[in-house]
């Protein structure tokens, strides 16, 4: 009898009521509206789905799958470590995430998926690329009035960057006590870039701009895109080394993609390895999302001000299109809408450019020109990160 009373009360049920769980039910209940969104509206679903699953595991208690205590105070307690039975399997594998590790990993496989022709054909589209960086630095200012930290503020400025590794990466070394609220508001922002986007282009741009033409991009040599990744990498490198990781691992994967002599390992990095870190750094970084660090005020401000990061990144990249068609000859001007691509989210912002412009003049192909400012875009949210970083990782 009293081991059948003992099993009741260790039951998920009993500490539910033990512990006063009404905020785990709460995180169970997102959680399974994000398992919702991933498989029945598709949004994001290769890393909402396991951010979704980590969310659950990590809220139903007595599982012991993740110590909150083990990383306090954006910490590592490494002596825990030496007792196996109070380790759980995302304790382990959040060490990836706290020592930056699965970010920079997913850039290799980002890299290898990237074509920076585009942007070498055209390197105009630099500029619009690092227009769509103001959102990260307006949010931060935001973020500052409203009393969050510089560490805090530079997390949640990221989001702006629509780059969920980066936003991760860069949270993990500055506020990891924020990186679940982040993580789930910076891939819920990027599965909803045809949503956002297309409002705030239409009322920011003429008919007669959303319809222009642009000229064919002139073709770029394999030479070209060789020494593209290696010249990027030196010279990032050297202006903002905190960049370096991200960068490095970038331009790396896509010299792989590029010299024609990796062929197999590039194909590794595009499937193997990106979709192993992408389920360890979903899972783990769901797992954050604790009912106890969730259900914050704090926590909504982060959710506002990454939809304004979201906006203003968007805004600026089409305000700076129109301002750089002020000094462009007739033929020569650029399509504003190709300015909303310079925010992170590779390929769905350069897709979104190209459906508006067709919504206008549907004989308008932007898609490759989009191509350049959302891969300069990634480059310039590294760069951004690495100065953040400088900053206040210190």
């Amino acid at each position: 009898m009293n081991a059948l009373i003992n099993f009741l009360y260790d039951t998920g049920f009993a500490l539910f009521f033990a512990q006063g769980g009404w905020k785990n039910l709460v995180m169970i209940a997102i959680a399974c509206l994000l398992c919702y969104l991933a498989i029945g509206k598709k949004f994001e679903p290769l890393l909402l789905l396991p951010i979704a699953i980590g969310m659950l595991l990590t809220n139903l208690p007595g599982a012991g799958i993740f110590h909150e205590e083990i990383f306090a105070n954006g910490n590592v307690n490494w002596s825990a470590f030496a007792d196996v039975k109070n380790i759980g399997l995302i304790d382990v594998l959040y060490l990836g995430v706290k020592l930056g590790v699965y970010p920079c990993l997913i850039f290799i496989g980002v890299g290898a998926m990237t074509d920076f022709g585009p942007l070498i054909a055209n390197p105009k589209s630099l500029m619009l690329g690092a227009a769509a960086q103001i959102g990260i630095f307006a949010t931060y200012a935001v973020a500052i009035l409203l009393g969050f930290t510089g560490s805090e503020a530079s997390s949640i400025g990221i989001i702006g960057g629509a780059d969920g590794p980066t936003a991760i990466f860069v949270t993990s070394k500055l506020a990891s006590h924020l990186l679940g609220p982040i993580a789930v508001a910076a891939y819920s922002y990027m599965a909803l870039v045809p949503v956002i986007q297309p409002p705030i282009m239409k009322a920011l741009t003429t008919k007669e701009e959303r319809a222009i033409v642009m000229d064919s991009l002139k073709p770029v040599s394999k030479l070209q895109k060789i020494i593209f990744p290696i010249v990027s990498t030196i010279f990032v490198a050297l202006i903002v080394p905190s960049a370096a990781p991200l960068i490095g691992c970038l331009m790396f994967g896509n010299l792989l993609k590029e010299c024609g002599v990796c062929e197999r390992l590039s194909k590794t990095v595009q499937n193997e390895l990106m979709n192993i870190v992408t389920v360890f750094l979903g899972v783990s970084v769901g797992a954050t999302a604790t009912g106890s660090t969730f259900l914050k005020w704090q926590t909504i401000k982060i959710i506002v001000m990454g939809v304004v990061a979201f906006g203003v990144a968007t805004a600026f990249g089409v305000f700076i299109a129109k301002f750089m068609n002020l000094f462009l000859p007739e033929g020569k001007k650029i399509n504003p809408l190709i300015g909303s691509a310079g925010v992170s989210a590779v390929p769905m912002a350069a897709r979104v450019s190209q459906k508006v412009g067709q919504e206008e003049n549907p004989g308008n192909f932007l898609l490759m020109h989009a191509m350049g400012p959302n891969v300069a875009g990634v480059i310039g949210s590294a760069i951004a990160a690495g100065v953040l970083i400088a900053i206040f990782g210190g």
